[in-house]
């Protein structure tokens, strides 16, 4: 998400404009609470400053006092929910495993939220807050080693939680959940593994242990936190 630079101030330091008579109060936390609701319900394409003025019962212009455009708010939305990931934890792996399962609580309950983590970080006072509370659990690992552990968790959630935000979307477009889907697609991939041209993927998908969406990610997370604990352990003096 861009960085929002007005006159040389970052979003973050752009102050509100000062407060005045009027019907409906208002102010940049309402704003954004408008944003998220209605992002909640109908998706992010429901986001328009135009549709929050009129969720909070205001002219369209009254909203440019505060935010500028629409990027501006989505950025604004972002770090409102990094106030809801609240990791805990004493030390490094209870602390990504926290951060990693309290980030994908939160796009559970905002789904729209998959499509907006990643890409450059968030520099909001909540995010930074979050970032905080991490890094001062990182104390027993060595500092050229934090950013890389904390940027590969981040990479595995905000790739399990997409996927899974996908099929959802995907169970809603077509009316089939996933036992549907593949009752669906069955006949077809045992008529394919029935020729013997994949005999790898045929005896993985028949053989192996089907998990559920919490099971598979709490496995991938293990298995990612038993690599980073053993390469901390080839690194000890």
């Amino acid at each position: 998400m861009r960085h929002c630079i007005v006159d040389a101030m970052v979003l973050w330091e752009r102050p509100e404009p000062p407060e005045r008579p009027a019907p409906t109060p208002l102010n940049r936390e309402a704003i954004v609470r408008a944003a998220i609701r209605l992002a909640d319900a109908d998706g992010l394409e429901a986001v328009s400053l135009r549709k929050v003025a009129a969720e909070l019962n205001v002219g369209p212009m009254r909203l440019y006092g505060y935010i500028d455009t629409k990027e501006d708010l989505l950025d604004l939305m972002v770090d409102a929910l990094h106030a809801e990931i609240r990791p805990t934890g004493d030390g490094w792996r209870p602390m990504l495993r926290s951060l990693a399962e309290v980030t994908r609580e939160v796009v559970h309950r905002h789904e729209w939220f998959a499509d907006l983590i990643g890409g450059r970080p968030q520099l909001g006072p909540n995010a930074l807050a979050r970032g905080e509370r991490v890094m001062s659990a990182m104390h027993d690992v060595d500092t050229d080693t934090v950013m890389p552990l904390v940027d590969a968790v981040n990479a595995y959630v905000i790739g399990a939680v997409r996927r899974e935000t996908a099929e959802r979307r995907a169970e809603r477009e077509t009316g089939l959940d996933e036992r549907e889907w593949q009752s669906f697609y069955g006949p077809y991939l045992m008529r394919v593994f029935a020729t013997g041209q994949f005999p790898a993927l045929a005896a993985v998908i028949r053989d192996a242990k089907h998990l559920d969406a919490d099971e598979t990610f709490e496995l991938g997370l293990d298995l990612l936190l038993d690599g980073f604990e053993a390469r901390l352990a080839r690194a000890e003096p």
